[in-house]
């Protein structure tokens, strides 16, 4: 009788304040979304975080880790709100849980993905689902053929400087865009046994910057070339490189650079440029403290954050929300930005094709690599 009592009032407000869409007044009468979290190391408490605290559309019912001290730690972090299962699979059996956060490691995404979907259940998976082509095909494929989404997690698209760029893009405030440059530079590298299986550094930390490229350009990648050095003792002992700018041709005939390197001495390092018949955008960096001091030994500023997370914790709030509102009624903030299963798929097949051009010291086209 209360919920059919709140429809009422919801519905009369809608009478009296039409400014509102009827989306809005639908999603507010509905259940919050019920979401699992698979996974409850950094990034899993990330996203636990937000739908405990940051979603109103959605609630934390479920969380899964083989770790149970991990599992404790998100519970502790949320204020007892989800239960813990030390086998996902019974999360996956839950009737009140709709759809699924994959944040576990990458070699069980696909798995996991798979069981979720056979249980009809919506999927938000950390990028890759796999660095195989055929195993994206078969998640993709399994996700239409149950009517679920399945969304992949490039949390970049919803910085609101890069959205910021894009919606100025879109509405034409550079003509047709000619060129493009993204520069990508990590703090410290990674030790060299995560390098080791970590796919690489266009698999790893270039995938980021290719989907960027494609969000921005809107259009295909069709060629990639590389130029690209080992210059730190991880990526040598990896067999990897640590820094390399890549340079990217679409099928709009757009061209730029991504430059990537692990090691920034002076922090995170992520800008975009683009360049167009009638002027440039760029999104800069971000740091905790805007302030700039001017005196007489000079002008000094505050460095960028340390630490990804850090630097793109409002995006993470943003992509978990979109994908709420995507599941819940197709529309909403954000919903436009996410990233789909091809989306992962086109980045796999550019670092595909990076890796091919420093074997062969040449340009790669996308389809010698895959389709």
């Amino acid at each position: 009788m209360a919920f059919k009592q709140a429809v009422v009032v919801l519905l009369s407000l809608a009478l009296h304040f039409p400014v509102l869409t009827w989306g809005f007044f639908l999603r507010m009468s509905r259940t919050p979304l019920g979401v699992g979290v698979v996974g409850c190391g950094r990034i899993g408490q990330i996203h636990g975080n937000t739908l405990a605290f940051h979603t109103p559309g959605a609630r934390l019912v479920a969380i899964t880790d083989p770790f149970e001290e991990m599992g404790k730690k998100l519970i502790g972090q949320t204020g007892g709100m989800p239960t813990y299962h030390k086998d996902y699979f019974e999360l996956l059996d839950r009737d009140d849980v709709h759809a699924v956060v994959v944040a576990s490691p990458t070699p069980c995404h696909v798995e996991q993905i798979m069981s979720a979907v056979e249980r009809g259940k919506h999927d938000f998976c950390e990028k890759p689902i796999s660095n195989d082509l055929s195993a994206i095909d078969a998640c993709t494929q399994a996700a239409a053929k149950a009517g679920t989404k399945l969304i992949l997690g490039f949390q970049r698209r919803f910085d609101i400087n890069f959205q910021n760029v894009k919606k100025q893009i879109t509405q034409g405030a550079i003509g047709k865009m000619r060129t493009f440059r993204i520069v990508s530079r990590d703090p410290a590298p990674p030790p060299a046994e995560y390098l080791k299986t970590s796919g690489g550094i266009f698999l790893d930390m270039s995938s980021h910057d290719f989907d960027m490229a494609r969000f921005l350009v809107g259009s295909e990648i069709e060629e990639v070339y590389v130029q690209g050095a080992s210059w730190g003792p991880e990526a040598k002992a990896a067999g990897d490189l640590d820094t390399q700018i890549t340079l990217l041709r679409f099928q709009n005939g757009v061209f730029g650079t991504i430059e990537n390197s692990r090691l920034c001495s002076f922090g995170y390092d992520q800008r975009v440029e683009v360049f167009g018949e009638l002027g440039s955008l760029q999104g800069e960096n971000r740091s905790p403290s805007t302030v700039l001091r001017s005196d007489a030994k000079g002008v000094t500023a505050g460095l960028p954050y340390s630490f990804f997370m850090d630097r793109y914790s409002e995006a993470y709030v943003g992509i978990i929300k979109a994908f709420v509102n995507k599941v819940t009624g197709g529309e909403g903030e954000g919903v436009e930005h996410l990233a789909g299963a091809m989306d992962g798929k086109a980045t796999v097949l550019a670092g595909m094709a990076a890796k091919a051009s420093v074997e062969t010291g040449r340009p790669v086209h996308i389809t010698e690599v895959g389709k």
